[in-house]
């Protein structure tokens, strides 16, 4: 009997180490010790990416590049889940990050090998994520740290000028991430069809912007005015692409009233 329960209880062992040590390679990676900052490359950027756009706070390519994208998908993650915004991922982001989200190492270091175009985003089958070869994995950093710039194309220091009087006019009573929610809506708005296509176009567009209206566009803007701009010009959209905001606590009109809102940033509402 003492030998019958002697066995029983090495087969116990005997099982218990094979759970602990062959276990799915998915989840033995979940970083180094390492503060990750804009400019960092290698494998825990490649999984910072993935777990960021795991849940969605992360769109665009994951190649192991630490650029302005991560950087602002960073901060939208910190934001949203109350932690410092500062876009350096320390031990508390990285705690964050790995209880609300998955990274499937093995398949992602596979496309980048193979140059394959993927996503890696949540509730989807890693089969259906996988787009084809284009030859780039990590050759890219190169030319993804070239596109990494203060002020990308397309916008004249007369339009950031513009920007940041209508950003001081509109929240200069704001927390900062209000000023840079107003330029991200400034933004939105040059992307969308209903608007025009230029700056000077959607900040004079008539009824747009209260500012306008009452002659503080032509105040003059604070240096926290033209950094916001300059965020939300290199990728920060605090209000997750809104087209519109306005003051509950002022606004009368039923219309913007029945806005789809989206969330509330300071005083102000961001809607659809």
């Amino acid at each position: 009997m003492v030998r019958k329960m002697q066995r029983y209880l090495w087969l116990g062992v005997i099982v218990a180490c094979l759970f602990i040590f062959i276990k799915p390679a998915e989840e033995a990676k979940a970083f180094s010790n390492q503060v990750i900052q804009r400019g960092a490359v290698g494998d825990d950027v490649l999984e910072l990416q993935a777990r960021l756009q795991y849940i969605g706070f992360y769109t665009g390519k994951i190649d192991g590049v630490y650029g302005w994208r991560t950087y602002w998908a960073v901060r939208n993650f910190q934001y949203e889940y109350g932690l410092p915004v500062d876009g350096l991922v320390g031990a508390s982001t990285k705690a964050k990050l790995v209880r609300v989200s998955k990274y499937h190492e093995r398949f992602v270091k596979e496309q980048i090998r193979k140059g394959n175009d993927f996503t890696h985003y949540g509730g989807r089958p890693l089969s259906q994520q996988v787009k084809g070869n284009n030859r780039s994995g990590f050759a890219n950093r190169s030319s993804v740290k070239a596109t990494a710039s203060n002020v990308p194309k397309g916008f004249s220091q007369n339009d950031i000028q513009l920007m940041a009087n209508a950003v001081y006019g509109e929240a200069r009573g704001e927390p900062y991430i209000g000023k840079v929610a107003v330029a991200a809506v400034i933004l939105n708005r040059l992307e969308h069809p209903a608007f025009p296509h230029t700056v000077a176009g959607v900040i004079f567009q008539p009824g747009a912007f209260t500012a306008v209206a009452d002659g503080q566009i032509w105040l003059t803007p604070d240096e926290t005015s033209k950094k916001a701009v300059l965020d939300a010009i290199n990728g920060w959209d605090p209000t997750d692409g809104a087209i519109y905001y306005f003051n509950p606590a002022t606004a009368t009109s039923a219309w913007i009233w029945n806005r789809p809102q989206i969330k509330q940033i300071g005083k102000h509402i961001f809607c659809k």
